[in-house]
């Protein structure tokens, strides 16, 4: 079991203006900040992801984050593009990965691919 994630990126306050809206509507918060160099997101008072400056940030890392439904999918997607994200995959079912596979593929400012992902079938509302 994993309990928490850093990623290392360029600009601790550009991640924080995209990380900030994309992940409170997923219901995860910025809970943390250390100095000018690392802040925490998580549920509660747990951080279980982090993002930490680091030069050059290593790209190419791969985050999913669980939406209770296909609706924050979208929401996530949408907010994100409009927070500094670039499109890496629309959201959708992705039927290759399970029948009720829905998520939606954002690049952060660095380059890291963030999802988010219900596997939820169409129609239900948890």
């Amino acid at each position: 079991m994993l309990d928490h994630v850093t990623l290392g990126v360029s600009d601790l306050e550009a991640s924080k203006t995209f990380y900030d809206p994309i992940l409170l509507i997923l219901g995860v918060a910025r809970l943390y900040r250390e100095g000018k160099n690392f802040a925490g997101y998580g549920i509660g008072r747990k951080a279980f992801f982090w993002i930490g400056v680091k030069q050059p940030p290593i790209t190419g890392m791969h985050v999913a984050f669980a939406a209770e439904n296909r609706r924050l999918v979208d929401a996530f997607h949408a907010i994100a593009l409009a927070n500094g994200g670039r499109d890496n995959g629309k959201p959708g079912t992705r039927p290759q990965y399970h029948a009720d596979y829905y998520g939606a593929f954002i690049l952060d400012p660095d380059g890291h691919n963030i999802e988010a992902v219900c596997h939820n079938p169409s129609g239900a509302t948890t």
